[in-house]
This record gives structure tokens, C-alpha cells and sequence, in this order.
């Protein structure tokens, strides 16, 4: 079983070796009541409401409704996403007591998601305690930027290795490596590519020969190109503007950039860029909204291809990057200066190569699967188990 948590959220998903039995996104956490979809390979979806009173630990009594649903019945295996935890990430591993201790010292980094994934982690550890726990770090795939990629314009770097850009969304963008890989070759992989995460957390990547060059996403998942509530990157001043002027303090801001900003903050209505889309030519504010995703993205591209000498691919995946063919088609009308040009048809029909036949580019739109990587590398712990005894 993956465990994926996020701050308002959370996705599980079942295997039985690589195939998947169920997926279970649990949604409305810090509200009353919680919304459980559950999915199975062609079958309808699921819909079921739980109750949760003010006092009553939502991560109990969500292990409790699965445990009586019968979905944790012979899990033997269970792979949790950690989404920050400074410089430990670099490699899969099995939870100990001794790196859940260690892992706790980050949660300055991001408490939003650090402090809900080990609550679950002590959760099944606790009841679960015969099962094989293992945590995937999702920045480990940006372990090894080059260095100028990992600099923070601060002082004082070395004294904390906490200090620099980590690149986020690395579980999705190992998948999406070597899904590339198996639909295109060697040579396109290993090519100069941009990877484009666009989803409700939002980033691009840049590879080149197969190593990530540099990302979006630094210090945290609020920064790079404005997202649906976070902010993206922003001017440091303005924290000490709304403070004297506004009396904002430290945890509304943070909170305002989390979780206020973005697509919801421009626009004032929604951070659903699907009814974005729709109100578009009737609002103003959804209007300005939609254009300055497309506009954050396309400057994104542009940049990025410099750090890798141009551009050979450009992947489109995400909620937004894989469904929505008005974006892609936005995003890449003012790219044809890096030899992008997007055949109109396709990218309405959502083919996986939308890219034109006169495009020096391909443009490509592949699924994610942030579950299923995890998976995989749960499957190697095991197997480095078996072969050590």
C-alpha cells in the first residue's frame, strides 16, 4: 500500500506486485467531515462520508474505517511519501524509531505536510507493527542538481545544510522518466527535455543525458510558478509590507501564500483552473488568473531550456498539463522560437504526441503515477532484504 498525504488530503492506493486493487483519496481533512472516493480498475467510484467530531483524531478514525472496510487486509508492505526532509532525502529507506526522531527535526521545513505523514506513519507502525513501513522522499530525484542549481542567494549556507533549493515532485518526475523512456527511447530520454508537473502543486524540470539540471520548485512547494492556493515565487518584501502596513504576522502570511494565493488569489473566485476556463470570458478574475499560470509556465519553459543548451521534448502531465488541451495549446503559442509548434487537433483529442509534423520540438502528454513509483521502490527494499537475509 502507498501513502500519500498531503495537507488537506490524502491518496492511497492498493497493489498486489505492480497491478493496482484499489485507490482511496480521502478529501475535506480539517473539516467536519471527510469524503472517501474509492476506485478499482473498471468499476464506478465509490463515494462514502465520514463524520469527524472536533476532539476525535482524524488519522484514528480514518485507520479505523479502512481497517473495518477490510482494505488492510493482507498488506504486507506499506510505502509512504515524504514530501520534505532537508538533506536526509536521498534514497528510499525503512522507518526506524531512530529516522522517525531524525525526521521530526524537520518539520520546520514544511510542516503542512511533514507533521500529517508522521502521524500516519506512527498510525500503522503502531497498528500495523508485523508490516514492512518504507518512506519515499519526493525531492531525492533533485538530490544531485548541480550545486549552482542548489544555491540560496543567503548567507550563512554552510552552517545548515537545510539551506538550499531541494526541487520538489521528484516521485512524479521519476515516473515520468522512465514512462518517456519505454514510449519515445534512449535517445529521446537522454535528449534535452523539460518535464511540466501541472497540477493543482505545480513545477517543470529540466533533464539532460537523463540527469535533472534544475527545476521550479526551491526551498519549499510555495515557490516557482503561481499554483491554485500557493503563491509561487514572490518579492521577499512584501512579507515586511503587509506586516507594517496590515499587520499581517508570520503565520497568516504563510498561510495567505499556502493556501490563499495562486490561481484562488488572483482570480477571487476559484482554484479549479476547469472552472477557470469556463468563467474566462465573463470575469475578469478568472481571466487574469488562467493568463498568468499560462504565462508563468511559458517563461518556466524559456528558462529552463537555457540550462540545458535548448530544448529536444517538452512532457505535459498533472491534472492540468494532462486534461486540459486550451493550457497546452496556450502554453506553447509563443514558443515557436524553440521550435515548438502543436498540432490543434491532436492536443484536442489528447494524443500522447500533440506536437506538429513541422515541430523541431516533440510535445508529448503522459500520466503521472507518483503511486506506483513508490511502489517500485518499496519492491527494491524488499528485494535487498531478501538477498541480505
Amino acid at each position: 500500500m502507498t501513502v500519500n498525504a498531503g495537507s488537506s488530503s490524502i491518496k492511497l492506493d492498493i497493489f498486489t506486485a505492480n497491478q493496482r486493487l484499489y485507490t482511496l483519496r480521502i478529501i475535506g481533512l480539517g473539516q467536519g467531515e471527510i469524503q472517501i472516493r474509492v476506485t478499482e480498475p473498471d468499476k464506478e467510484t465509490v463515494n462514502a462520508t465520514i463524520q469527524i467530531d472536533a476532539d476525535q483524531p482524524i488519522e484514528q478514525k480514518l485507520y479505523d474505517t479502512l481497517e473495518q472496510s477490510g482494505y488492510l487486509q493482507n498488506v504486507d508492505t506499506i510505502s509512504h511519501r515524504i514530501v520534505q526532509a532537508g538533506p536526509r532525502s536521498q534514497q528510499a529507506e525503512t522507518i526506524t524509531d531512530e529516522l522517525v526522531r531524525e525526521l521530526e527535526t524537520y518539520i520546520p521545513l514544511d510542516p503542512g505536510h511533514l507533521t500529517r505523514s508522521l502521524r500516519l506513519i506512527d498510525l500503522f507502525r503502531k497498528n500495523l507493527p508485523g508490516v514492512l513501513h518504507v518512506v519515499c522522499y519526493d525531492t531525492a530525484y533533485f538530490h544531485n542538481l548541480p550545486r549552482v542549481a542548489q544555491l540560496l542567494s543567503v548567507p550563512n549556507q554552510g552552517a545548515d545544510p537545510a539551506f538550499r533549493r531541494y526541487g520538489f515532485h521528484g516521485l512524479s518526475y521519476a515516473y515520468l522518466q522512465q514512462a518517456f523512456q519505454e514510449y519515445a527511447g534512449d535517445v529521446a530520454v537522454n535528449g534535452r527535455v523539460i518535464y511540466a508537473h501541472l497540477g493543482s502543486g505545480a513545477s517543470l524540470a529540466a533533464t539532460r543525458s537523463g540527469k535533472p539540471v534544475d527545476t521550479t520548485m526551491g526551498f519549499s512547494p510555495a515557490s516557482g510558478i503561481v499554483m491554485s492556493t500557493r503563491s509561487g515565487d514572490i518579492d521577499p518584501s512584501l512579507a515586511w509590507y503587509m506586516h507594517t502596513k496590515y499587520d499581517v504576522d508570520e503565520e497568516s502570511f504563510k498561510h495567505m501564500v499556502n493556501f490563499e494565493s495562486g490561481l484562488l488569489g488572483v482570480s477571487g473566485r476559484s482554484a479549479d483552473m476547469h472552472r477557470l476556463l469556463q468563467e474566462q470570458d465573463q470575469h475578469a478574475g478568472s481571466r487574469d488568473a488562467v493568463a498568468l499560470f499560462v504565462y508563468n509556465v511559458q517563461k518556466a519553459i524559456g528558462s529552463l531550456a537555457t540550462t540545458i543548451g535548448g530544448l529536444d521534448s517538452l512532457i505535459f502531465s498533472g491534472g492540468i498539463g494532462e486534461q486540459s488541451s486550451e493550457i497546452r495549446q496556450r502554453v506553447c503559442q509563443n514558443l515557436d522560437f524553440l521550435g515548438i509548434t502543436v498540432d490543434t487537433k491532436l492536443n484536442s483529442v489528447h494524443e500522447k504526441c500533440i506536437s506538429s509534423e513541422s515541430s523541431r520540438v516533440g510535445v508529448h502528454v503522459i500520466p503521472t503515477d507518483e503511486s506506483m513509483v513508490m511502489c517500485r521502490l518499496a519492491k527494491g527494499i524488499i528485494g535487498q532484504k531478501e538477498i541480505l537475509g
